[in-house]
């Protein structure tokens, strides 16, 4: 099977604002075709990524390549051939929703055939094509949020940047947001690069992620290969007696359980890769507990992110 090729490579990217080292040294290369999601909490560096992709800042050490392009030397070509949704939606509020697709169009020079055709398919894949003649000031954010994203990709790109595209929306909003995403995704079979500190939005979105802490890159890879690195498993277990520090401080100190809580009246422990659940079990019904279920779960991204976190301090 033939690889696919690269829209991001990206090879020690740096970038200092006077004394502040925003970036430092960062790695990554993302496939053609994959949606890649960068986390990290606010001022980790997630901004500074695109705008350096997008040849709206130049590195202070290291390279870039977008589409087989240098945003430096070829910004424009690199922003030409890119969707981008930052900080702001780009909608003119006074407008319809229609209008403002059809203003884009035009500074994208889209023929007025084409234009039409792509602004009725963009409209009713977000469901809001019955209301195209609707003025976006009074819309709601998640409405308006849908649009810009629509506004992005209006030009059939090969690549959009997404810069937290669910932030500030309700949690409703946020699900029919990301189901637009994907589904557009799929039908353009453009690349989506995004920027989130929502994991779950993530595991739920992308194919391949990297997590940014204070400019450093911590892990790259699909979200299961990352759920893969911490080595370890998860139980929850419910019953009666399972409660108590004393219980607590018992099961932490057991050589199998890496961390053990409680959470809602029952038990959330994770154990070591190799360890025996029935192990734990048997240790808590030593202790007087009276156990009625084991539920298996598998350690999720949100596990790995405070795990890399922590790790870095």
């Amino acid at each position: 099977m033939e690889a696919k090729s690269s829209a991001v490579k990206v090879e020690g990217l740096s970038r200092r604002f006077g004394s502040i080292e925003a970036l430092k040294e960062i790695s990554f290369e993302i496939p053609t075709g994959t949606v890649f999601g960068l986390l990290g909490p606010n001022g980790s560096g997630k901004t500074t990524t695109i705008r350096l992709l997008l040849g709206l800042l130049e590195p202070s050490g290291g390279r870039a390549e977008v589409l087989g392009m240098d945003p430096i030397r070829q910004g424009n070509s690199v922003r030409e051939a890119c969707g981008a949704l930052l900080e702001h939606t780009g909608l003119y509020e006074r407008l319809t929703a229609e209008d403002n697709l059809e203003f884009y169009g035009k500074v994208w020079h889209m023929p007025k055939p084409e234009r039409a055709a792509r602004i009725e398919e963009l409209l009713n894949s977000i469901g809001l094509w019955e209301r195209r003649k609707e003025v976006v000031g009074g819309w709601s954010r998640g409405m308006k949020q849908k649009l810009a994203v629509a506004r992005a990709l209006l030009h059939r790109p090969r690549l959009v940047f997404l810069d937290e595209p669910t932030a500030g929306l309700d949690p409703v909003a946020s699900a029919a947001l990301r189901e637009d995403l994907l589904r557009l995704a799929e039908q353009s079979g453009v690349t989506v690069f995004l920027t989130t500190h929502n994991l779950s939005e993530a595991e739920k979105l992308c194919s391949q992620v990297g997590v940014l802490r204070e400019g450093r890159l911590l892990a790259v890879g699909a979200p299961e290969e990352l759920r893969g690195r911490k080595g370890s498993q998860r139980v929850e277990i419910f019953g009666r007696g399972l409660t108590g520090e004393a219980l607590l401080a018992q099961l932490n100190a057991l050589p199998e359980v890496v961390g053990a809580r409680q959470a809602n009246q029952h038990l959330v422990i994770d154990l070591t890769e190799d360890a025996d659940s029935a192990e734990v079990v048997r240790f808590l019904v030593m202790q007087g507990a009276a156990v009625d279920e084991v539920r298996k779960t598998g350690t999720s991204l949100e596990d790995v992110f405070l795990a890399l976190m922590e790790e870095q301090k």
